[in-house]
């Protein structure tokens, strides 16, 4: 887990996400949790690999998001699969919506942080990569980390 200068403690991180996705636009939001489930999160029991979110009836919802049952919490531990709410303004809501059915843009966690006290989701707005921008990916992350690995040579 890594804390950042804002305060802010990562918990787990959607790579996947970024390796399928190109990334448009990162909106912050809080997630409506119960207490063993923040128990939970704190211990790091997140798996965010094949969530995404819909807009349902004016409300945004995370699907796919797992969040293993806590231990002590006995029958206060709720469904790990079960649809949480995501807490945004109405207004960014309508916005999102607008933005996912005229563009055909989709919507995926993409980190789950500590702000404070607070449990925060960081909400990608995405726009499917293709195969062969997968590939052009892969190898410009291996080519810079050629020229990296040669920087470092030679500065020896």
């Amino acid at each position: 887990m890594a804390i950042n200068k804002a305060g802010t403690k990562q918990i787990a991180d959607n790579r996947q996400a970024r390796h399928n996705y190109f990334v448009l636009e990162q909106i912050e939001c809080g997630i409506e949790l119960v207490g063993t489930e923040v128990k939970s999160i704190r211990r790091g029991a997140v798996n965010m690999k094949d969530s995404w979110c819909s807009i349902d009836n004016g409300e945004m919802w995370v699907k796919g998001l797992h969040i293993s049952p806590y231990e002590q919490g006995n029958i206060f531990n709720r469904d790990p699969m079960r649809v949480r709410k995501l807490l945004l303004h109405k207004k960014e809501i309508n916005r999102l919506f607008g933005k996912v059915k005229q563009e055909g843009l989709t919507l995926i966690p993409l980190t789950l942080y500590f702000k404070g006290s607070r449990v925060k989701v960081a909400l990608g707005l995405c726009k499917g990569k293709k195969l062969y921008d997968k590939r052009d990916d892969m190898a410009n992350k291996a080519a810079q980390r050629d020229i990296d690995r040669a920087m470092k040579e030679q500065n020896r």
